[in-house]
């Protein structure tokens, strides 16, 4: 069987797809590349929040899968709707990367802009940022990994904000200025996620590489957004993952309004063994129940 493999034409979209491919290979399954170019990669001038949360970076290759003209499509999971359309199916969920953000100065010192400026396409990230640095200014910021690289260091920033994967998966970890571990993740970032029809002989080959561990914390936090009633460029974060000992599962999850002026947090671990996916939409009714919605609704 040759599987042909969908994925968008920037280098990190196809560092992910080869990836995807490599642990087909290892499987002695052949598969194809199919580059596609999605709604998001052609539109650069326009703040991501504004083009809408449904499919921005996914619509052109699910598109592809029903046409037939892929198998399967790769994709950071953050991006994929909490609900598929035209029968798709989330039919694995490989080992995450790092979850968090981080913070890339420019690669020349140059003395910082009064107030401070820090770039950011993500609404979330500004939230945040602007809750933790209420005098500093965020200004926008669109464009693959190195183009975004390159706008920080012509710039007069103190610094942008990156996902440490996307980072990391292009062997750019020395760009790393700061690790932002308050700063708290979109839900299921650092995830890969491979979508494709409801085709049994696919689903059985693609089960083989999903990790299941992953796959109930990142379905966790995609059923908190989802029940939020939110979509990926909402001010909404989440992050589920084993503690240290292994023993359990830690939810944290956040609601901020969109200056990051107000802020809901919930912080809850669950043994192990009994932790499901469902936990995302308990935690976010309680969220709502303290006025959640209102928050993230105020402009």
């Amino acid at each position: 069987m040759m599987l042909r493999i969908g994925t968008r034409k920037s280098d990190l979209a196809l560092w992910q797809a080869r990836y995807v491919q490599s642990r087909l290979q290892n499987l002695g399954i052949e598969s194809e590349l199919v580059e596609i170019e999605s709604f998001g990669d052609k539109i650069q001038d326009i703040p991501l929040h504004k083009l809408g949360d449904k499919g921005v970076f996914t619509k052109a290759l699910d598109i592809a899968l029903v046409e037939g003209r892929i198998d399967l499509a790769v994709h950071s999971l953050k991006d994929v709707p909490t609900v598929l359309e035209h029968d798709l199916v989330l039919a694995a969920v490989p080992e995450r990367e790092n979850p968090f953000d981080v913070l890339v100065r420019p690669n020349t010192t140059k003395e910082d802009p009064s107030p401070r400026i820090v770039a950011t396409g993500s609404i979330r990230r500004k939230a945040l940022w602007l809750n933790k640095f209420p005098n500093d200014t965020v200004t926008d910021l669109r464009g693959n990994v190195p183009t975004r690289l390159g706008k920080v260091d012509n710039s007069n920033w103190h610094g942008a904000v990156f996902a440490a994967a996307g980072l990391q998966r292009l062997g750019l970890e020395e760009r790393v200025s700061e690790v932002l571990d308050w700063m708290l993740p979109a839900p299921s970032q650092g995830a890969l996620g491979i979508v494709t029809k409801n085709d049994p002989e696919i689903l059985e080959i693609l089960k083989k590489i999903d990790d299941l561990a992953v796959r109930v914390c990142v379905e966790s936090e995609r059923l908190f957004l989802n029940t939020l009633e939110a979509g990926c460029s909402s001010p909404v974060a989440a992050l589920a993952q084993p503690t240290a000992d292994n023993t359990q599962i830690r939810f944290r999850g956040a609601v901020l309004s969109l200056d990051g002026s107000k802020k809901l947090d919930i912080d809850k671990s669950y043994p192990i063994d009994t932790f499901s996916s469902s936990v995302g939409k308990e935690l976010a009714e309680e969220l709502i129940e303290l006025g959640a919605l209102q928050i993230m609704n105020k402009e």
